[in-house]
């Protein structure tokens, strides 16, 4: 099964509000490539209010992407990946912030990407909000962006 990965920008104190980060043509081909190898994409009400307007460009011939509006966090416990609810095996999916502490506390993302943005903002929301309980991870892979941005992938430590 393909895996399920979480992946956010977030500044150096940990805001991640997308109007906080710093835009940057490199990072931006980063995002647009990671949303290219998705077999879907989960996202919460405001992250997918934000992405509505890329949504309704017309899909390449072939493409399997599919939107979706809100995760169905049971249907994730019991091991069913389920996309517009058919069943997705092997999907490997971009999941929004908001759906996140709920898949981590689960033990269901299986890659965490941070894309930490050298800034401070000094305000915003913050990553896993309440979250219950800790989540060791492993360093997997880095990528150093022009404008000091530093992609982090890590694995949970099982």
């Amino acid at each position: 099964m393909r895996p399920l990965r979480y992946s956010i920008n977030v500044t150096l104190d940990g805001c991640c509000d997308h109007r906080a980060g710093i835009p940057d043509e490199e990072l931006h081909r980063h995002a647009v490539e990671n949303l290219r190898q998705a077999d879907a994409l989960l996202f919460g009400r405001v992250t997918y209010q934000m992405m509505e307007a890329a949504f309704r460009r017309p899909a390449p011939a072939g493409a399997r992407q599919k939107k979706l509006r809100n995760a169905d966090c049971g249907t994730l416990r019991a091991g069913q990946r389920r996309v517009d609810g058919q069943a997705a095996p092997g999907a490997r999916c971009e999941v929004g912030d908001d759906r996140a502490s709920t898949l981590a506390e689960l033990g269901l993302i299986d890659e965490y990407e941070f894309v930490v943005h050298p800034r401070l903002a000094g305000h915003g929301p913050t990553l896993f909000a309440g979250l219950s309980k800790r989540v060791d991870l492993k360093l997997v892979s880095r990528l150093e962006f022009g404008s000091g941005a530093v992609a982090m992938r890590y694995e949970p430590r099982r």
